[in-house]
């Protein structure tokens, strides 16, 4: 199916931002882990959040998450791995599948683009950051997952479903690829395992992962006021433009993202 606009992250940011492209009329998917995984989630207790105070994290991403799907936003559990501009469409990968829309808002948080030794180097050739794309490729083989989330614990059982012989490491701190012309091993905390992948399963990628041209400074994405990238038709608010990274700004700044993703849309049509 194709959506007005995708927006990648279940949080603060992301839900604003979807709230308000239904607002305007808009279809909208939103791409996130599970709610139990996002940070905000962990906070015994939110003082700062106008008009609501003392609830836990995870009272208000419940009440967010509500109010989205009572706008008519969809909702999918997911880890996005790509994006590619064809024409005025985007078409974004999570997981196996692919979804499109004409514009996208990316809301993922703070995610820290440092890769581990060899991870960059054997991407596409024993490394992946996808254990249910990938996995018929490895069937039956030795394996490793990486994993820093329990929706990585799922990947790893499903690889273990395929007869893979699978080496877990759990919220390593320190690992290190290595092989020769493709990954044969991995060390993880002093730990290594002979394989013939490595399944990084991090619970989201970098911005500049998923849109290698988008615009960053000191690690966050560049956006002018209107929440806008330098890439037509991709749009950013929340954690991933900088500091503060408090739950108010997010919202604000969602706001901003979902109404000017919506604008886009139309002023597309309207364009022709």
């Amino acid at each position: 199916m194709a959506y007005d606009v995708i927006v990648i992250g279940g949080g603060p940011a992301g839900l604003s931002a979807a709230v308000n492209v239904r607002s305007r009329g808009r279809s909208v998917l939103v791409v996130s882990n599970a709610p139990e995984e996002n940070p905000l989630w962990k906070a015994e207790r939110v003082d700062n959040y106008l008009g609501l105070p003392g609830l836990s994290g995870a009272e208000l991403l419940q009440r967010f998450r509500a109010h989205a799907e009572r706008a008519g936003a969809e909702m999918r559990e997911g880890r996005v791995l790509n994006a590619m501009a064809m024409g005025s469409d985007w078409f974004v990968s999570i997981g196996s599948d692919v979804e499109s829309a004409k514009a996208i808002v990316l809301a993922g948080g703070v995610v820290r683009a440092k890769k581990f030794p060899g991870e960059a180097e054997f991407l596409g050739r024993g490394v992946s950051y996808c254990a249910t794309c990938d996995g018929m490729l490895y069937r039956a083989r030795p394996v490793a997952v990486v994993g820093f989330s329990d929706s990585a614990k799922k990947e790893s059982e499903f690889l273990r479903s395929i007869g893979c012989a699978v080496t877990y490491f759990d919220r390593p701190r320190h690992c290190e690829i290595s092989g020769d012309d493709k990954a044969e091993r991995v060390t993880c905390d002093g730990e290594t395992a002979e394989v013939d992948c490595v399944f990084l399963l991090r619970p989201a990628l970098a911005p500049t992962d998923v849109f290698p041209e988008i615009g960053v400074e000191n690690g966050y994405v560049q956006v002018d006021r209107a929440m806008a990238t330098n890439l037509p038709g991709v749009f950013a608010a929340g954690d991933c433009t900088g500091a503060p990274l408090q739950v108010s700004r997010a919202a604000g700044e969602g706001l901003i993202a979902g109404q000017s993703a919506a604008k886009y849309v139309a002023d597309l049509e309207r364009n022709g």
